[in-house]
């Protein structure tokens, strides 16, 4: 396939997952999904789904994204590229799989348990329109470990990273880590600002490495505006199991533990210096002096994947607060330019 049918056929994709939307075979798997992995809602995948298909798979946005690099135009991949994928949200790895196709490459997948049908479903979808597309993708069988490949993209927790880096370090390879969303607040927000950061710290249950999972706040910052907001626009999370089960226990945690927490009914804020919190909670952090945050969060910068709030900060790029979960094209993870990585 030359690099124009692999974006036609992957603008037909995107066509697809956003008009129809009453496919059978489609809500099956994603039913099906949900029935093996609970946090994968319905409703979440077809957020995923809806992304994808708005940031990742619009003609106009993939031709401008390609036209950074010296994709060769080659008829069949010459190489194959191994993908270890993570399973906290629905087609989490998608991004590196799509990197894969487009650079003309064969993808070796390693499914997470966690995700197993619904790449092969799209997959599939795209073999049954056009056959070529088919020798672009292999996935690994459940227990076969990944072998057979030129290079290779690996998305795991810190622990299993150092694993990574020794078992794939004799071939070209991105690894990738724990990395968090943060929020700056600077005591200006309105309930519009407050509700769209409900989405950044909630969406996918807080699951993402783009959630917000941590907020920085001027000193003598008054939460109750904020909860009060989160508690009425997102107070039904509650009613999911595995979420309250973790903000069941996370409260009783805090609790025994003798710390300070706030409680809404549906998040908790805990005041702690690590960026990453546990399910249902979000640490924070108070400062003095924006420019002294700004050089601590430079010093951390291969702990966070994005940054969300209203404030300018010298250096430090910062997304409207809502748009953590929304990346596009250019938003590369851990902020290494996979695209450059296959086509160097």
């Amino acid at each position: 396939m030359t690099l124009q049918e692999r974006i036609a056929i992957l603008t037909e994709l995107g066509d697809f997952l956003q008009k129809d939307t009453d496919d059978a075979a489609l809500n099956a798997v994603i039913e099906r999904s949900y029935i093996e992995n609970k946090w994968f809602t319905p409703e979440n995948t077809r957020r995923a789904l809806q992304s994808i298909a708005e940031h990742m798979l619009q003609r106009h946005l993939l031709e401008q994204w390609v036209a950074q690099y010296a994709i060769k135009d080659q008829l069949h991949p010459e190489k194959t590229v191994g993908i270890v994928m993570a399973g906290n949200l629905p087609l989490v790895g998608f991004y590196d799989w799509l990197c894969v196709f487009l650079a003309g490459y064969r993808a070796k997948v390693k499914l997470s348990e966690k995700d197993r049908l619904l790449l092969p479903f799209l997959v599939n979808l795209l073999g049954e329109w056009s056959h070529e597309t088919r020798e672009y993708t292999i996935f690994c069988a459940e227990h076969e470990p990944l072998k057979g490949f030129d290079a290779v993209i690996a998305t795991g927790s810190n622990n299993t990273a150092r694993y990574f880096e020794q078992y794939f370090a004799k071939y070209p390879h991105i690894i990738r880590r724990n990395r968090n969303g943060i929020a700056v607040l600077d005591g200006t927000e309105t309930a519009e600002d407050f509700l769209a950061l409900g989405n950044d710290i909630f969406a996918y249950f807080g699951l993402g490495c783009r959630n917000v999972s941590k907020m920085y706040v001027p000193r003598g910052y008054d939460f109750s505006p904020l909860l009060e907001v989160l508690h009425d626009a997102y107070n039904d999370l509650a009613n999911h199991d595995k979420y309250r089960n973790n903000f069941d226990y996370n409260t009783t945690l805090w609790l025994l533990n003798s710390r300070h927490y706030l409680n809404n009914g549906c998040v908790i804020l805990l005041e702690d210096v690590s960026l990453a919190s546990r399910i249902a909670t979000v640490h924070y952090e108070y400062y003095d002096d924006l420019s002294v945050l700004a050089q601590d969060l430079a010093q951390k910068a291969d702990e966070i994947q994005c940054i969300v709030g209203k404030v300018a900060m010298s250096g430090i790029s910062v997304l409207p607060f809502g748009q953590s979960q929304s990346p596009g094209l250019s938003d590369a993870p851990d902020g290494v330019d996979v695209m450059a990585f296959l086509v160097d």
